[in-house]
């Protein structure tokens, strides 16, 4: 049965602040994860807490242990450089449709969204920006008009996500998002269908090296070895 938007978003929230307590490091590998608990943590009842943690096993954050429970875990990072190569590959094949496809109006509104998101690195606001970014990627997407591509490329971003928010910690590396959007924007403004790929795909790995030392981070601080 699908599942209603009202169903859905506080299982949403409860996934990303749950991503974002494995991601820092809050929970650690290993660490058992009680929908009760976190039912009374986030004062929501224990449906949406389920759904979350379906939502985090998706992104292979937590795994299932039969007859066991949910467990907090950490991708490879070979499954991680995996997971920026699809996304790589499928925001560069958006751009590329959508420097052929898009209408003037959406690329009017393309040109706004990188405005405003140099508008946040000036202010130095991550927040903002973090949220500008996805609805600049969602414009790329819509403009690409290809359903059956966007929902992969949504999928492949949903596995990726944790990590590339990574990069927002960083309000250099805000400035170097920035300036490879301008990159993006240019191409596509210009139709230049192959220069879109490339700077989009570019793009979405830059971030690469950045989440692999993260991740490394991570299990070194869980007792893990990095590889």
């Amino acid at each position: 049965m699908p599942r209603s938007a009202d169903q859905l978003a506080p299982a949403q929230a409860v996934c990303q602040a749950l991503e974002d307590d494995i991601v820092t490091g809050r929970l650690l590998p290993g660490t058992r994860l009680e929908e009760p608990q976190l039912a009374r943590r986030f004062g929501v009842s224990r449906t949406p807490v389920r759904e979350a943690l379906h939502l985090l096993a998706a992104t292979e954050l937590v795994e299932r242990r039969l007859g066991r429970g949910v467990f907090v875990s950490l991708v490879t990072p070979e499954r991680l450089s995996a997971m920026f190569d699809a996304m790589a590959e499928l925001e560069a094949a958006c751009g590329r449709l959508a420097s052929r496809r898009m209408s003037t109006a959406e690329r009017s509104r393309l040109e706004a969204l990188h405005r405003a998101m140099g508008r946040a690195v000036c202010e130095g606001a991550a927040g903002p920006y973090e949220l500008q970014n996805r609805r600049f990627h969602d414009a790329i997407y819509d403009g690409a008009r290809s359903p059956v591509l966007v929902d992969l490329t949504k999928a492949t971003r949903r596995r990726v996500a944790p990590f590339r928010r990574v990069q927002f910690n960083s309000l250099r590396r805000l400035a170097g998002s920035y300036d490879e959007h301008q990159r993006i924007v240019s191409a596509i403004l210009q139709g230049a269908e192959e220069r879109a790929a490339s700077e989009l795909r570019t793009h979405i790995m830059s971030v690469h090296d950045l989440a692999q030392d993260y991740l490394a981070g991570l299990r070194e601080k869980a007792g893990r070895p990095a590889a």
